[in-house]
């Protein structure tokens, strides 16, 4: 998988106590790699940080990215090989009640993590990851492209442009043969749609709402039902990002840059048919519209094109949608079984080799031998 590149390699996970963070930790340790994570407290209870109980697994540091000289001193200490940065303040109603801080984490958190990389003689390969709300949205209805303009009209993502920006600069000002000479770091910039799977309980957030209601046998309130979303399982843009970091390894010139790891048209659907989906594979529940006019503006139409990945990573998705839905319902319903929780970690492992195994029959460039 992915060259044999992540064995082990000392691979630093901003934001490993968060939902795509902790499971790529869990991924990245199954492919043996030694994984270092900084990060503050997991999001919430339950959360699949705790739920993994990777805290026991890999070495896990408190710390906040907004915190420079901390930030510094971690790097400094492990001199990673590879860098993952996925810590940020990720919820667009959240950056209208704290712009500030959505600005001071996704801005100024991106410029300390870039300025620690720059500064570390080890880091070979950073992959650092944004959002679809990157792009200047103007409600188009084909995808966003890895050259289109970036901005945004609410505070969270005009934060995740503006960490595109400051990416693009470091990149070509520090990071580039032409910059750096000898010493060059492969660095990619990752986009991706919405991911579902098992262990997310972040707020205002779709699945994680579903999951909180139907649990408690409530019906689920949709605040949006009409807004289209690329949907995807966290598998499939974990995938993409190890890919990409993988291929980095050995050719920074060809793969630095931007990246969209989307799902296919069929996955572009609006939010009440993927609660439909949900509710279907939980066996039982219903919904009802909740939409406020007065509420804080969040883009109706978002869709990402991956043509590049798939023409120059020859990446792809693996799992339909409603293999994505059944996968994360199947997750949660392991959690809320009773009287005996399973062990959540070997579950996790256990849907990794699931979707590896399926990804190596649809010869997924990544499980190839080279």
């Amino acid at each position: 998988m992915f060259k044999n590149v992540y064995k082990n390699k000392i691979i630093l996970v901003t934001g490993h106590t968060g939902f795509k963070g902790s499971w790529l930790s869990v991924w990245l340790k199954e492919l043996g790699a030694q994984v270092i994570g900084y990060s503050l407290d997991p999001p919430g209870d339950p959360n699949n940080f705790e739920a993994c109980a990777l805290h026991d697994r890999i070495t896990h540091i408190h710390g906040d990215i907004r915190d420079f000289e901390n930030v510094k001193t971690v790097f400094n200490q492990y001199q990673p090989d590879f860098v993952f940065h996925l810590a940020a303040q990720a919820v667009v109603r959240t950056s209208y009640e704290q712009p500030k801080l959505s600005f001071d984490t996704n801005t100024g958190g991106t410029v300390n993590v870039l300025e620690a990389v720059r500064s570390t003689p080890s880091i070979k390969v950073l992959v650092n990851v944004t959002s679809d709300k990157c792009y200047e949205n103007r409600e188009w209805v084909w995808g966003y492209r890895e050259n289109d303009a970036m901005g945004g009209s609410d505070p969270y993502s005009a934060s995740k442009g503006c960490a595109e920006i400051i990416f693009n600069a470091y990149l070509r000002s520090f990071f580039s043969r032409q910059a750096s000479g000898e010493r060059q770091i492969g660095a990619a910039s990752c986009r991706a749609g919405n991911a579902i799977g098992g262990g997310d309980w972040g707020e205002n957030r779709l699945i994680p709402d579903c999951v909180r209601a139907l649990s408690s046998n409530r019906t689920v309130d949709i605040r949006n039902p009409k807004s289209i979303r690329p949907w995807q399982h966290v598998l499939e843009l974990l995938s993409g990002y190890l890919w990409a970091g993988a291929l980095l390894w050995d050719h920074p010139d060809t793969y630095s840059g931007g990246w969209n790891f989307g799902p296919g048209s069929a996955a572009h659907l609006p939010v009440a048919d993927v609660v439909d989906r949900f509710i279907h594979a939980w066996g039982s529940g219903n919904w009802q519209d909740t939409s406020d006019p007065a509420a804080v503006h969040e883009a109706a139409t978002l869709k990402l094109c991956c043509d590049k990945a798939l023409t120059l990573l020859d990446w792809h998705n693996t799992l339909s949608i409603d293999q994505s839905i059944i996968l994360a319902a199947e997750w949660y319903k392991e959690f809320y079984r009773k009287p005996k929780q399973p062990d959540m970690y070997e579950l996790c492992i256990r849907q990794i080799q699931q979707y590896s195994e399926q990804a190596k029959a649809g010869r997924a460039s990544w499980t190839m031998k080279q």
